[in-house]
């Protein structure tokens, strides 16, 4: 019987009080199902609470078999060595123990029917093309993507009843990609995957959400669920234009009937003063006029609070605004400038071969290729950060050059103030303006860069650049897509459609490369040939 994983009225609040979920209720099916939502809603939490490596703050993960779980973050500090990235590192401990002596009961029932598992990880590494390394080798010896690979081999080997991935396609390029989407398919367990990588997302067979109003399942892949949730859209659209239009009717009519009010006060107390009557009757209709308009403005107040709110929690389940840029002039590249040579340029890492490149007007090139075939090497020479091995490179434009951790530089700067600094000739006001356009207003705008989601920071550093004193005619762009939820990659991707100017962009994510309508002609890199290999041991 195939194993379940529930999840029993969780609750989760972070060390400073914030709650992040409440009350998630949901049973998950035994199939490929795909974990989406916004950054910082909280589905690493959510990973982590899952695995047993964090406690809830209520309620309970039940699953009857074992899980293993593939961290985002591959920390060497928290995973030292290869054996301990392919999560066999108890395993493999036990085995060493019983062969020293160990009559322990909890070693053989750790090991149980793996008494193969040093050559099977010994097999999983030559396979990856990591001849050079085993199971001690130090983790922090290792490239990103070669301890993202090692994670993921260790899920497939784990034989678990469950894997939990958390963002698995991250440092992995377009080969490697293709090769978790066939190992997905072989997996004959449950798989919890999250992911922001919508080619990934469209080989699973539910998507679930997790966003502030709970955990909500929709069936089907990416594609379908985007789908659904455009309906959705469409629908709460057309719910808070309703919302609109009859709180304006309600104001309308409550405005009216408080006219009607006034008219038949003023009526009474002209009434009773041509009919003489007394001051003492006078007064008493005067005070229960007064009481009843003051009733009626009680109830008016009551009725205005209820319509805000509807419109506001109408709003709320409405996706916000297309995002615009307010680009200036002199950032738009004509049909025909000149803007970048390379004449036999040799790259310093890389590919070997020599690349000629020629960009003129507002070209737009995907730069595609394995790891290691020198992409952010190229974007890197051409931004002037390292010189190349040999040839000649010439650009002619103001030239602005972004990776994927650009936003988490300046953490204690406010997005106002990084703007600020590229660009001292536009007011405060200004600057807040085009932030808002961009999603960032109010007191998000003047906070601490650091505190804010890493959709936003990515865009507040490309926003700094944009808006520079000297825009810039060519932008270079190394995987900016990492680490961003799908709501900040498709903002990015309407930001950067909205750029005049020529482009190159380094991204392992097609869909996001298809985005951004690129020359399909595109440049693909070659890895180096390279006979060296490094091995490196944890003592």
């Amino acid at each position: 019987m195939p194993a379940f994983l529930q999840l029993d009225r969780l609750s989760h609040a972070l060390p400073d009080g914030r709650v992040l979920f409440s009350d998630l209720q949901l049973s998950f099916a035994p199939q490929r199902i795909g974990l989406v939502g916004d950054n910082g809603v909280g589905k690493s939490v959510l990973a982590r609470l899952l695995a047993g490596q964090e406690l809830p703050s209520g309620g309970a993960v039940r699953c009857d078999g074992r899980l293993h779980y593939v961290a985002q973050e591959l920390d060497p500090q928290h995973y030292p060595t290869v054996a301990a990235l392919a999560g066999m590192a108890e395993l493999l401990a036990a085995l060493a123990r019983i062969a020293a002596g160990s009559i322990d009961e909890a070693d053989y029932t750790l090991v149980g029917e793996r008494w193969d598992a040093h050559a099977r990880l010994r097999q999983a590494l030559d396979a990856l093309d990591l001849c050079h390394v085993d199971a001690d080798t130090c983790s922090a010896s290792l490239s990103g993507g070669e301890r993202q690979r090692i994670a993921l081999q260790g899920a497939w080997m784990s034989q678990a009843d469950w894997l939990v991935l958390d963002e698995p396609s991250n440092h992995l390029d377009v080969q490697q990609r293709a090769r978790l989407v066939a190992q997905m398919a072989r997996w004959p367990g449950g798989l919890l995957l999250i992911s922001h990588d919508r080619a990934l997302l469209q080989h699973v067979d539910a998507i679930a959400e997790l966003s502030p109003q709970g955990l909500r399942s929709y069936g089907g892949n990416y594609q379908l669920y985007a789908q659904q949730r455009a309906l959705e859209q469409a629908g709460y659209a057309a719910a808070l234009q309703a919302e609109k239009a009859g709180a304006r009717r309600e104001q309308r009519e409550a405005q009216q009937q408080a006219e009607r009010q006034q008219k038949r006060v003023m009526r009474g107390e002209r009434d009773g003063r041509e009919g003489n009557q007394s001051k003492l009757l006078l007064d008493a209709k005067k005070e229960k006029s007064q009481d009843s308009q003051g009733k009626l403005r009680l109830r008016a107040q009551e009725a205005q609070q209820v319509r805000q709110q509807r419109v506001m929690d109408a709003s709320a389940r409405c996706a916000p605004e297309a995002e615009r840029l307010l680009l200036a002039p002199d950032s738009a590249v004509p049909n025909g400038k000149l803007i970048l040579e390379l004449r036999d340029v040799v790259l310093p890492h890389g590919q070997a071969q020599p690349l000629n490149l020629v960009v003129s007007g507002p070209r737009r090139l995907a730069v595609t290729g394995n790891n290691g075939s020198g992409k952010s090497t190229l974007l890197r020479v051409i931004a002037g950060q390292l010189a190349p091995a040999s040839g000649e490179l010439r650009c002619h434009a103001q030239v602005a050059w972004l990776d994927q951790h650009a936003g988490l530089q300046d953490g204690d700067l406010s997005a106002v103030q990084r703007l600020q600094a590229r660009n001292s000739t536009l007011a405060e006001g200004a600057l807040r303006t085009r932030l808002a356009l961009l999603g960032i207003a109010g007191e998000r705008a003047t906070m601490p860069s650091r505190f804010l989601s890493g959709g936003e920071r990515m865009k507040v550093a490309l926003a700094a650049e944009l808006y520079a004193q000297a825009p810039p005619q060519l932008l270079l762009l190394d995987e900016p897509d990492n680490h961003l939820d799908l709501a900040s990659l498709q903002a990015l991707e309407q930001m950067l459609l909205q750029y005049q100017g020529a482009l190159l962009v380094v991204s392992h994510d097609r869909a996001f490369l298809d985005g951004l309508m690129l020359d399909p002609e595109g440049l693909t890199m070659q890895k180096r040939q390279s006979s060296e290999n490094s091995h490196a041991r944890c003592l």
